[in-house]
């Protein structure tokens, strides 16, 4: 590619395809244009400029892609690899014109691309035609898109089916497909004029209001219909985002200096003005679509608690704590509902509420004591456990007008008698608990007494204090002991006894002379 000051590129020939690879640098430059294009149509967002640039890196890959055709039109290349070039560039050039929004063009790319595919898919092994059929079902929503953007009004349905399903839609088709759904409940939206709730019938006037009123029913349908957990709750977000979004709206619209006026009317006291009323009803829809992504959620991981495999430290299990965490979330969203203006005198609603909480702070209760066993806390989780009865029964008590409304909610007879089973289990396990309980406190008493090892060598008990430095193995310093007295002997005697002379035992030799006197006047003595 030249040398070390300047870059000269070498075009990919077809006599230089002695080596596959050389299919490979084609293919890359194609791959590095579009994933480049695919990160500029997420800058886009915000950034629209980068548009143009998407559009541009389309357009190289494009061209890349052709060349890749055209080089595997050699006779050196076999014809599985011949088609799926064809297939590559199809697909590539497809997604250019569906950038362009030039639709006709961009189905008749990808119907190209599918027909491809589903060929390859039935000519080779099972294992190969998964790839080739995962591709066709990545096109077919694009293929929709393009078919209802040409004039085919039946695509909308199988586009909201496609939404449902557990990996959603990607790439281009994504933002495009809500957009298509937001146009068409614009267009239904013109029609709609007010909504009734509780017995009062509020006129909306807001378009993005109407919009997300009309999608409500289908967003809650498609919920339901969700496959997957992960399906279920992309869409509780996006319905809470859509909310948010219509909550906003209203709220700007109640200006601060009208909504003291608005909120009580003259001559009307608890009643508020229609505005007002319209957010009470947005903000209950937000919150009990919270309430039921919890309730979801915690289903979820009630499951995951009963099928509760041995512990991976790879991977954290669920606790009761996590239930428990869900349930104080829920039952707060139901204190905000009890405050929502305009409700105050509804007394059916109130009542309604107050048998939800009910449910909802048995269920909370029940895991309070779950975590309560586990940590061997009788007493309490038996009390907790008589508590959750007592909110069920009054539950069953109070519930008979309002059992069309607590039908979605968890059945709390069902409840009942999984705490009844837990009781006898919890207390058969308390009785053997205590016994051992008895039995160690009986050792360890033992123990505390702080009996050396030599008094109590006809028990056994677990001291962890005799392997180390300081084990109490015997009394040290020993106590004090009274002992017979032993009689001493005194020699008084030794003082006064003169011992005989012992001169005449000793040889005596006298010395001569002057040597003899000098010696023994320095004590030299032989």
């Amino acid at each position: 590619m030249g040398n070390r000051h300047k870059f000269t590129g070498k075009k990919v020939t077809e006599e230089l395809l002695t080596d596959n690879r050389y299919l490979l640098l084609v293919l890359m430059d194609a791959e590095r244009a579009w994933s480049y294009a695919m990160q500029l149509k997420q800058e886009a967002n915000t950034e629209p400029r980068k548009r143009f640039h998407l559009l541009s890196r389309l357009r190289k890959a494009v061209k890349h892609a052709e060349e890749l055709e055209r080089l595997c039109e050699s006779n050196r290349v076999d014809a599985k690899t011949k088609l799926e070039a064809q297939a590559y560039t199809a697909y590539l050039s497809g997604m250019l014109r569906f950038e362009h929004q030039e639709w006709k063009a961009a189905i008749e790319a990808f119907n190209k691309c599918k027909t491809i595919y589903e060929k390859l898919a039935s000519a080779f092994t099972e294992e190969q035609a998964v790839l080739y059929n995962q591709r066709v079902e990545e096109i077919s929503p694009n293929i929709r898109y393009c078919a209802y953007n040409i004039g085919d009004q039946s695509a909308i349905n199988e586009l909201m089916q496609m939404r449902l399903r557990s990996g959603g839609t990607e790439g281009l088709l994504a933002e495009k497909l809500e957009a298509l759904i937001t146009q068409t409940r614009a267009k239904q939206a013109a029609t709609m004029s007010e909504v009734e709730w509780r017995g009062r019938t509020v006129p909306v006037k807001i378009d993005k209001v109407r919009i997300f009123l009309l999608g409500l029913a289908g967003n809650e349908a498609a919920i339901v219909q969700a496959e997957s957990e992960e399906t279920k709750e992309r869409l509780f977000e996006s319905m809470l985002s859509e909310c948010r979004d219509a909550i906003q709206v209203v709220r700007e619209e109640l200006k601060p200096d009208q909504k003291q006026r608005d909120y009580i009317l003259e001559g009307e006291p608890g009643k508020v003005s229609n505005l007002q009323y319209l957010h009470s009803y947005l903000t209950y829809i937000k919150l009990s679509t919270a309430i039921k992504r919890n309730e979801n959620m915690a289903k979820g991981l009630q499951r995951a608690l009963l099928q509760q495999q041995p512990e991976d430290d790879s991977k954290r299990s669920p606790r009761p704590q996590d239930l428990i965490r869900l349930y104080d979330i829920i039952l707060q969203n139901l204190v905000e509902l009890l405050q929502l203006p305009g409700l105050e005198e509804d007394k059916a609603f109130q009542k309604e509420i107050g048998l939800k909480t009910l449910v909802f702070k048995a269920y909370r209760c029940f895991f309070i004591a779950q975590s309560y066993v586990l940590v061997k806390k009788w007493s309490e989780a038996l009390v907790l456990y008589d508590r959750v009865l007592k909110y069920a029964n009054e539950v069953n008590s109070d519930a008979g007008a309002f059992k069309n409304s607590l039908k979605d909610l968890p059945d709390v007879q069902e409840l009942i008698t999984q705490v009844r089973s837990e009781k006898c289990s919890l207390q058969a396990a308390a009785i053997l608990d205590a016994n051992d309980a008895h039995q160690t406190e009986t050792s360890s008493s033992q123990v505390k007494d702080n009996k050396p090892l030599v008094e109590r060598f006809e028990t056994f008990c677990l001291d962890p204090s005799l392997v180390t430095k300081q084990a109490n193995l015997v009394h040290f310093p020993p106590g004090f002991q009274p002992i017979p007295c032993k009689p001493l002997f005194f020699d008084l005697a030794l003082n006064h006894v003169a011992f005989p002379p012992l001169e005449d035992k000793l040889e005596q030799k006298t010395k001569s002379g002057l040597t003899g006197y000098i010696k023994g006047i320095f004590g030299f003595r032989s």
